[in-house]
């Protein structure tokens, strides 16, 4: 196998070292035209995204007392929203093979937006899942789209950190989302709250579509069911993309559990902490964002599978940490937690767009499905957890699921081994 397939480092020789630039690649590079705009206006889509996708998730113990429902059923408000993203990931990024990136991005983001105006009207629990479930239906056509328009009009050698960048958006969206609300929802109510997240999403999609660059390398493709089944057979039946989806999913339990779920616990006692200083909490999502973009110096240093290993090693640090009774040892749990989930995100998906040789569109949204769905799986079972066995019970589920990371990691680095060996043998 190639380094490619592979995930394995490779060395560059004294003679390769020092190379001309291929001036005849039109693609966007850093310090290019049209990159600074690009990276913004993306950055912008993933603050949008993360921000409405998770809006209620630091107001749930908000809505269980004002709806008189259970923490598992609050958190259905979260599950909804990311579970219908992962159901709908797959046919949006269709759409966008047919009918381009910026297309369906624009598309998304406009019916996400208009249908986050309406959340805060919501009568009841079941009203409000059901327009989180179409809200987050909508969002599926910014993550597939988004990897796929990168891996199109950017270098291959910037790719790692303008995704990174992407998901630095995501940390934004998701730290801003929930400090506002948190703030707002306790002078005003959660649906206030929510409802000013949805004017600033119209904000940030706005600023997106006069940005983006209109695509230069996009080749329209086919919407026949044939040939959209056939690409998603030829990526399952990649080994490597299987291992990424499944750390993608991995990592995405651990984070949605501990984040659906620390609001509760940082609402009783012994912190017994106000809505606005639950929503701050949310600022360590800052370190994800730096976490994240600098994933591509993580690879280059450490390599892919390094990398993961150091993300998976910090946030099992941060899940036993925030096990303590003392809030700062709590705040620094969740600090590893999330540079540990960020990093091992961008490194993750960033490798998904390298790997994919065809149907980039399908290969992201595959992996973007795996990853919404371990957010709905760690949203829903870690409250179920958090209820049986309290904080104990929501770490000990992200401890498995960090587990099976590393497994699955080592997994990968026992096949490159194989395979390096049988070609020194042929050879």
């Amino acid at each position: 196998m190639t380094p490619a397939d592979t995930g394995a480092s490779t060395t560059v020789g004294a003679a390769s070292a020092v190379s001309v630039p291929d001036t005849s690649d039109s693609r966007m590079a850093p310090g290019g035209p049209g990159y600074r705009r690009m990276s913004f206006a993306l950055f912008l889509a993933g603050v949008a995204t993360f921000a409405l996708l998770y809006s209620t998730q630091a107001l749930l113990p908000l809505i269980s007392g004002d709806l008189g429902v259970t923490a598992s059923d609050a958190s259905w408000t979260v599950a909804a929203a990311t579970g219908g993203l992962a159901v709908f990931v797959l046919p949006m990024s269709a759409l966008s093979e047919r009918f381009g990136r910026r297309t369906v991005m624009t598309a998304s983001l406009a019916v996400a937006v208009t249908v986050g105006l309406l959340v805060p009207f919501a009568p009841s629990l079941p009203a409000l899942v059901a327009l989180r479930a179409v809200q987050g239906a909508a969002l599926a056509g910014l993550p597939a789209s988004a990897t796929a328009y990168l891996a199109e009009e950017v270098t291959p050698r910037a790719l790692v950190t303008a995704i990174g960048l992407f998901v630095a958006g995501n940390s934004v969206g998701g730290m801003s989302g929930r400090v506002i609300t948190g703030w707002v929802a306790q002078e005003w109510g959660w649906r206030v709250a929510v409802g000013v997240i949805g004017v600033v999403a119209v904000a940030c999609a706005v600023a997106f579509r006069l940005l983006l660059p209109a695509p230069r390398h996009f080749t329209a493709g086919s919407l026949r069911p044939r040939v959209l089944v056939r690409t998603v057979r030829d990526h399952l039946a990649n080994p490597l993309l299987r291992r990424l989806y499944a750390i993608g999913a991995l990592f995405m339990t651990v984070f949605g559990g501990v984040y659906t779920v620390i609001g509760y616990r940082l609402a009783e006692a012994p912190f017994s902490l106000p809505q606005g200083l639950i929503g701050s909490i949310f600022l360590v999502y800052l370190v994800g964002t730096v976490s994240a973009s600098t994933a591509g110096r993580l690879v280059g240093r450490l390599g892919r599978r390094g990398a993961l290993y150091l993300g998976g090693g910090t946030t099992a640090a941060g899940l036993l940490l925030s096990l303590a009774s003392s809030l700062p040892l709590v705040l620094l749990g969740l600090v590893l937690i999330t540079a540990g989930f960020f990093a091992g995100h961008a490194v993750a998906s960033s490798a998904v767009g390298k790997t994919a040789q065809h149907g980039r569109a399908q290969a992201s949204a595959l992996y973007q499905s795996a990853y919404y769905v371990g957010s709905s799986a760690g949203s829903t079972v870690g409250a179920v957890a958090f209820h049986s066995g309290g904080w104990t019970g929501t770490v000990g589920v992200g401890l498995l699921a960090v587990l099976g990371v590393v497994t699955i990691t080592v997994t990968g680095s026992v096949a490159a081994r194989r395979s390096a060996g049988a070609v020194t043998a042929g050879a």
